[in-house]
C-alpha cells in the first residue's frame, strides 16, 4: 500500500483486478519489465551486477534503504551517514576509488 498508494491498493484489493506488468512498473511496484523470453537472462544479469558489489556495501545499502522508508527523514540521513563513514575505511572502498581514478574495473575482496 505504501508503494502504490491507498487508492490503487483499495481498487486492486476490493475488485480483485490483476495489475499488468507495465502498470506495476509505472506505480513503482517493480523496477523493470522485460519480455518474458528475456526474463531469466535479465534476472541473471541483475544478480551478477549485485554480486559484483562488495558484500558489506550491498548489505548496508539494503539496510539504509529499509531505514529510509521506516524512519523520519533526519533519522534516515543520519543512518546513511554512519553507514557511509563505516564503509569508507574498508579495503574495498580504497580499491573502488583507485579503480575509478585509474579507469579500470574494481576487484573487490569483501574486506
Amino acid at each position: 500500500a505504501r508503494v502504490i498508494g491507498k487508492s490503487k491498493t483499495m481498487e486492486l484489493c476490493l475488485t480483485g483486478r490483476m495489475m499488468e506488468a507495465e502498470e506495476a512498473e509505472r506505480c513503482g511496484l517493480v523496477s523493470r519489465v522485460v519480455p518474458a523470453d528475456d526474463l531469466m537472462d535479465a534476472a541473471r544479469e541483475l544478480a551478477r551486477t549485485i554480486a559484483s558489489m562488495p558484500l558489506a556495501a550491498a548489505m548496508l545499502t539494503k539496510e539504509a534503504i529499509k531505514v529510509a522508508y521506516e524512519t523520519p527523514l533526519s533519522q534516515g540521513i543520519q543512518f546513511e551517514r554512519r553507514m557511509f563513514q563505516s564503509l569508507f575505511s574498508t579495503d574495498d572502498q580504497k580499491e573502488g576509488m583507485a579503480a575509478y581514478v585509474e579507469k579500470r574495473s574494481a576487484h573487490f575482496k569483501d574486506k
